[in-house]
């Protein structure tokens, strides 16, 4: 089974979150998939990783940049896994079927939207009678608090 973590953004946005979760990531060796709500938000967090911080780069493509077996963090819209990725970035509310397929997943939900909050709920519970490993955090004034496991 996989592990879970659910990330409940509630003082920064997900454009300045992903980038430090990304870059975690990549340290520990792993290859990433961010999957997104729909292909026009693929894009424009595909340019916000290029423009996050002028002193880091974190290497990505998408659909349109091709060679996604190449890209350590890859950006979709779809179920997918081409670049045999251990981590799964799941955003804008997206789900998937495939938590299976890796080691972890993070789904990261604005805690300022009831609605992201509402489908985050619902997430935990599917994933919590799957028999996942699961882990709740909320930011606080420090970073991260891990605030309840499942």
């Amino acid at each position: 089974m996989s592990e879970l973590l659910f990330y409940h953004l509630t003082r920064r946005r997900l454009e300045q979150v992903l980038p430090d979760l990304l870059g975690r990531s990549l340290q520990r060796g792993w290859r990433a998939v961010v999957k997104c709500g729909n292909a026009e938000r693929v894009e424009a967090l595909a340019g916000e990783l290029w423009t996050y911080d002028k002193a880091a780069f974190l290497p990505h493509g998408t659909k349109l940049d091709g060679h996604p077996e190449r890209q350590p963090i890859w950006l979709t819209a779809s179920d997918e896994r081409p670049n045999n990725a251990e981590v799964l970035f799941l955003v804008d509310g997206a789900d998937t079927a495939a938590h299976g397929e890796y080691q972890r997943v993070c789904d990261l939900f604005d805690g300022n939207d009831e609605e992201a909050v509402q489908g985050a709920r619902l997430r935990w519970k599917a994933a919590k009678a799957a028999g996942h490993t699961l882990t709740y955090w909320q930011q606080n004034e420090n970073g991260w608090v891990k605030a309840a496991e499942g």
